[in-house]
């Protein structure tokens, strides 16, 4: 068994067939069926079902899959560490944050992570927070920045960045001109809701009392095409303060406190408390408890004592925010 033969296993796993697992890691389908009979010879066991036209897994080829995926992630982490005995970060930073951080709180941040580190690469893996958590815990990426609370053992977590929700209306909205605004007052008009996320799961909790009046406008999949509906006068919606500031500045939107009640995101750097990060991952981790600029005007900076050493997969039509 070598690592090639289990980047060709889990190839054709994820994508159920040898010919397009084949183009994905440069072989042909018979290269790979040979890697694949060379493995489930080792074994002793048939690993993967050829029947019908997808492949699946066999019993034994689950239990493999998992371990698979742990040895690559050991094998990546290993070469990591060697590239980083080095005393300047460089080699591969691999992070996992959810779209609208990418979009909205994490720009700045990396752009002096880059100017600092220019020799890093920066991986992100974009995806819902618990997706990003089961890549910590599998090894696969090296710190994490979720929507807090976290329910994971075996992580540290650190509080980095609070934001308040809001009211977002037009510009010509009557709700945009008030000084704050009632959940009840906004019930009166269309409500433009997120998908999904954080955001979503906020508005069903704060709207239910108020089911039989709702009137749901549009469901979208992304912060900015919510923004720009809500700017055309579509319906008004919730968002948090810093991902409309820049419209708000221009005049697009209108941002309302909302007087009854006090909503708030809050954001966590995350990594395995077990494992040892890559420098490059430890000077990210330190640049942001440093506090840099986009985090201290977030107003709540809170990592202490962090222990470092002890211690592009995104569905498009769908977003956390």
């Amino acid at each position: 068994m070598d690592f090639d033969q289990l980047t060709t296993f889990l190839e054709v796993v994820k994508l159920g067939n040898f010919s397009r697992a084949g183009e994905k890691v440069f072989r042909s389908q018979s290269a790979v069926s040979a890697q694949i009979r060379q493995l489930e010879q080792e074994y002793g066991t048939k690993l993967l079902d050829r029947s019908g036209k997808r492949v699946t897994l066999t019993p034994a080829g689950e239990v493999l899959f998992e371990y698979a995926n742990r040895l690559l992630a050991l094998r990546g982490e290993s070469l990591r560490a060697v590239v980083d005995q080095d005393n300047t970060p460089r080699g591969v930073l691999a992070i996992g944050a959810n779209e609208a951080t990418c979009l909205y709180v994490l720009p700045e941040t990396f752009s002096e992570y880059r100017r600092r580190y220019s020799d890093v690469q920066i991986s992100i893996y974009r995806n819902f927070s618990h997706k990003i958590l089961e890549r910590l815990q599998d090894g696969l990426i090296d710190v994490g920045i979720v929507t807090m609370p976290v329910k994971a053992s075996r992580l540290v977590v650190k509080r980095i960045f609070h934001d308040r929700l809001v009211l977002m209306t037009g510009p010509d909205h009557p709700l945009g001109q008030l000084d704050s605004v009632s959940v009840e007052a906004m019930v009166d008009y269309p409500i433009i809701l997120p998908k999904a996320g954080h955001t979503r799961k906020t508005m069903d909790k704060l709207f239910r009392p108020y089911q039989s009046q709702l009137r749901i406008a549009m469901e979208l999949p992304s912060i900015a095409m919510i923004k720009a509906f809500v700017a055309s006068g579509m319906g008004i919606s919730l968002i948090s303060e810093s991902f409309a500031r820049k419209e708000c500045r221009a005049g697009d939107l209108r941002l309302v406190p909302l007087s009854d009640t006090d909503l708030s995101r809050e954001l966590a750097l995350v990594y395995h408390q077990d494992r040892t990060l890559p420098r490059s991952a430890m000077a990210f981790i330190e640049m942001v408890r440093n506090g840099l600029p986009r985090f201290r005007s977030a107003g709540a900076f809170e990592i202490e004592g962090t222990r470092l050493m002890e211690s592009h997969e995104l569905d498009a039509n769908f977003l956390e925010f």
